[in-house]
């Protein structure tokens, strides 16, 4: 969008406003556009024209295409599970294995932590297979989103075999002792035991999911309703998922396969995406998914599961149509992150808490900073390009340059804090796609999780000023 002149508080003021919204509207696309349209007129230009200079610069990228594709893949294989009946297949079977509420409810975060490699891919895969088991024992779709989440960021920031973990390592090197992204891998797994809040989501998550911590907030409402009145979703919720995928049906008189049909393409899923970790230092996700879509392809085609060519595209449309509704959601929260970072609003943050900075308050602000920060504009890995640079030159000043504990604790408190708000924040693009692998309202999603996630927050502030009282 060119030069933006840096706005100070004002830089926050589209943010703020699109989050009272949501919350208060639960209605996150009507509350994205109205924070567009402040953020393009706070930049100084008229809403017409700032709105279509920020669409270009938005999502005219290779990043958000990326995550479009990946939406679109997914879309599809799930359409081919659907033609294939594998989804009710899997349910089926599951159903003679899942026999209490409490295991299926906790079942959508056995997924996550089983395909931790990657947090798109997670909840995408995770929420279509475990969807039939939740509803069939009441369980709220917003509890089944809050397992699916719980599963994708925060599992992939203490598992080092992610791109997560690739990422930061290129990130910490040249930064003290560290000179090679190889001595930036080490410092990160050293730094995974002080990533608090990493280790908090994903292990209340599981407690809550199955049962062990009581039910509170929003989440206990929820789970209520669902239990006493059947209902999975409340009454006006607006699932983040198409109906188009009710009218893909399977063909009369076609068995299912459930080796070929679901345990191939979910092998080909894990080991060609793992295996890409490993030969090509990063994990192909988008590749791969282009991968078992042709094989699903073909086997259906093959066996006869499409009428004609025009049925066989009709079932892949209705894939893609299914996947508009998060879509649109991710493209406005590419928006607003948009406008929000050319109006300096990270930097804001940045330079409020900076002054903070001194060995026994070094983690906990740094945490708080990565918190705001990423829950403000939905990005966790561009609150660590920010956060690294910041923290991590003072904590080796006060290690004399060394890869000592305070080095280590303060990025595991980057690490915690920019993945709390890819966790909880209604911009943050796991979260919206977390919303649509469980088909759930999306702020009701938000509105149920939050309270985990503050606690969790909170815990881990508590944690960091304690160590930083000891070193």
């Amino acid at each position: 969008m060119g030069e933006i002149a840096p706005k100070g508080f004002l830089s926050l003021v589209p943010v703020i406003i699109t989050l009272l919204l949501a919350f208060m509207t639960k209605d996150a696309i009507f509350s994205l556009v109205i924070g567009c349209v402040i953020g393009v007129v706070v930049a100084g230009f008229d809403p017409f024209t700032g709105m279509s200079k920020l669409l270009q610069a938005s999502l005219g990228n290779a990043d958000f295409i990326w995550v479009l594709m990946i939406e679109v893949a997914v879309g599809i294989m799930i359409a081919f599970y659907l033609r294939a009946n594998v989804i009710k297949g899997f349910a089926d079977w599951s159903g003679d294995k899942i026999k209490s509420r409490r295991v299926a409810s906790g079942f959508g975060w056995l997924l996550g932590i089983f395909i931790f490699f990657s947090d798109y891919f997670s909840p995408l895969f995770g929420g279509p297979i475990a969807r039939p088991i939740t509803d069939k024992f009441k369980i709220s779709r917003e509890m089944l989103a809050y397992t699916l989440d719980s599963g994708s960021g925060p599992i992939c920031t203490i598992i080092p075999i992610t791109s997560w973990g690739v990422y930061v390592s290129g990130l910490l090197k040249g930064h003290g002792s560290i000179t090679t992204a190889d001595e930036g891998m080490a410092a990160f797994i050293k730094s995974v035991p002080y990533n608090f809040y990493g280790w908090l989501a994903v292990i209340v998550c599981g407690l809550v999911a199955f049962r062990v911590i009581p039910l509170f907030g929003p989440m206990k409402k929820a789970e209520e309703r669902a239990l006493n009145e059947g209902k999975v979703l409340r009454d006006g919720a607006t699932p983040l998922a198409g109906e188009e995928l009710d009218n893909i049906k399977p063909i009369q008189g076609k068995p299912t396969h459930m080796f070929l049909h679901l345990v191939v393409p979910v092998t080909m899923l894990i080991v060609i995406s793992v295996g890409s970790f490993f030969v090509l230092g990063g994990v192909k996700i988008l590749e791969t998914f282009f991968i078992v879509i042709t094989y699903q392809a073909i086997l259906l085609s093959l066996g006869g599961y499409f009428e004609n060519i025009r049925d066989f595209m009709s079932v892949v449309t209705n894939g893609i149509k299914s996947v508009l509704p998060a879509i649109f959601i991710l493209a406005l929260a590419y928006c607003i992150n948009t406008i929000s970072k050319s109006l300096g609003a990270q930097q804001f943050v940045i330079d409020a808490t900076q002054q903070w900075m001194n060995s026994l308050l070094l983690p906990s602000i740094t945490f708080f900073a990565g918190a705001c920060i990423s829950f403000f504009t939905g990005t966790s890995w561009g609150t660590y390009a920010l956060l690294v640079p910041l923290s991590l030159p003072i904590a080796f000043n006060l290690s004399g340059g060394e890869v000592s504990t305070i080095v280590l604790v303060t990025i595991g408190s980057i690490m915690g804090g920019g993945v709390f708000g890819d966790h909880c924040s209604p911009l943050s693009d796991t979260t919206c796609l977390s919303s649509f692998g469980a088909a759930s309202d999306h702020m009701d999603h938000v509105i149920t999780q939050l309270p985990f996630a503050l606690v969790c927050a909170g815990a881990s502030i508590l944690l960091y000023l304690l160590l930083g009282a000891i070193l």
